[in-house]
């Protein structure tokens, strides 16, 4: 059986790939920086000196990269995927990405017999790394299914959505809950403790109500703690919501919230925030309300 063929091996890509080991698969990676290549050829990996490399040394390729460009370059550039992967071969592109991008690299692919999955994540570094992320997958339903054991190894919740890019819809659909979510978060803890409340304990409170949310709960608890090392940084989440507010233009759809979102985001920039995980929009909101947040209210 030939080795999965794994590139970019960041923040997400290198506990996915370790998962990949653990669970019996061998795989042959590549990444530009080294460093997470040895860690992986330590536990087992070979290593390729480009993608043209891993494509030629297996059926199956995962991505894990940046952006859209990024993806195009990995895939179809020179040296790219797309010179070494076989006919027959199945590349499951993990990134999130304009679901644009994956119609075009998709249709590039299939005239060369290459099958294509989109398969965007959900559940950040600690998702990865416990194997327990949400998976959303477009494409054939006969290659969901031939490449699903291998997703189950990375995942739990694994969905097939429909056909190309609708992994990346889905993704959209996500990254704009999230967003939302996150500020909703913010502006209610903010609110508490502007107004004479200790923020913990309505958050507390609003844990066992209808306003009960894993954002809440998770990201809340980040707010209080003043913990902004990045689980899901706000640069990638801002790109996001780039790729909605991209999509919603030429598909005429009105999104005021992902419009005011993304307005935070740029405010993040202003303050050099982007590199923080995204509940660092606490801290433009807290500037704008003259207040920092704390347990107990002081």
């Amino acid at each position: 059986m030939n080795p999965i063929g794994f590139v970019g091996l960041g923040t997400m890509g290198k506990p996915m790939s370790r998962n990949l080991i653990k669970g019996g698969y061998s795989l042959v990676v590549h990444d530009l920086n080294r460093e997470p290549v040895k860690e992986l050829v330590a536990a087992g990996a070979k290593e390729a000196f480009s993608p043209k490399e891993v494509g030629q040394a297996a059926d199956l390729v995962i991505t894990s990269l940046t952006n859209d460009q990024v993806v195009e370059s990995v895939v179809l550039g020179k040296d790219g995927l797309g010179e070494g992967m076989k006919k027959g071969s199945i590349l499951v592109e993990t990134s999130t990405i304009s679901p644009l991008t994956v119609q075009k690299i998709a249709a590039q692919l299939n005239s060369k017999g290459i099958e294509m999955l989109d398969s965007p994540l959900s559940g950040g570094e600690v998702g990865a790394q416990q194997a327990s992320m949400s998976i959303m997958v477009g494409g054939k339903s006969e290659v969901f299914q031939k490449v699903l054991p291998v997703l189950q190894k990375m995942g739990k919740n694994i969905t097939h959505i429909g056909n190309q890019g609708a992994g990346q819809i889905a993704k959209a659909a996500n990254q704009i809950i999230v967003a939302l979510t996150i500020e909703a978060v913010c502006e209610a803890l903010i609110f508490a403790q502007k107004a004479g409340a200790d923020p913990a304990k309505v958050r507390q409170a609003l844990l066992g109500g209808f306003a009960q949310s894993r954002i809440l709960e998770e990201h809340g608890k980040r707010m209080l703690d003043r913990n902004f090392k990045p689980g899901g940084k706000a640069v990638f989440h801002q790109k996001d919501i780039g790729i909605v507010l991209a999509v919603a233009r030429e598909k005429g759809i009105y999104l005021p919230g992902a419009n005011m979102v993304m307005d935070l985001w740029n405010a993040m920039g202003a303050y050099d925030l982007l590199q923080e995980d995204h509940t660092a929009m606490l801290k433009v909101l807290e500037k704008m309300s003259n207040i920092e947040l704390r347990p107990g209210g002081k």
